[in-house]
């Protein structure tokens, strides 16, 4: 199994609004269905957080593609790029 963390820095009174575009994309058909969207308490400001695990890099793969080919999950994340000043991701490992 492996997390796949997504950590976007949101631009100023966007931090919310990410956080509900992510959210709501995430219930497309095809999206990954073991996900949660966090948002920060203390520590860097604007913070938000995607969240999911797959079975493996292979799935994750295929996670890629879905998003570059899925109309609807595109349509639903249009325009998220312009809510934050970077991301970042990590794929980690369970143990």
């Amino acid at each position: 199994m492996i997390v796949v963390r997504t950590t976007f820095i949101a631009k100023p009174g966007s931090a919310s609004k990410l956080a509900a575009q992510i959210k709501e994309a995430g219930s497309v058909p095809g999206a990954p269905g073991n996900f949660r969207v966090l948002t920060d308490v203390v520590g860097d400001s604007n913070r938000v957080v995607l969240e999911f695990e797959l079975e493996n890099l292979a799935a994750l793969e295929t996670s890629m593609e879905t998003y570059a080919t899925n109309e609807e999950f595109r349509k639903k994340m249009k325009g998220y790029t312009d809510l934050y000043f970077t991301a970042h991701r990590d794929v980690l490992q369970i143990v």
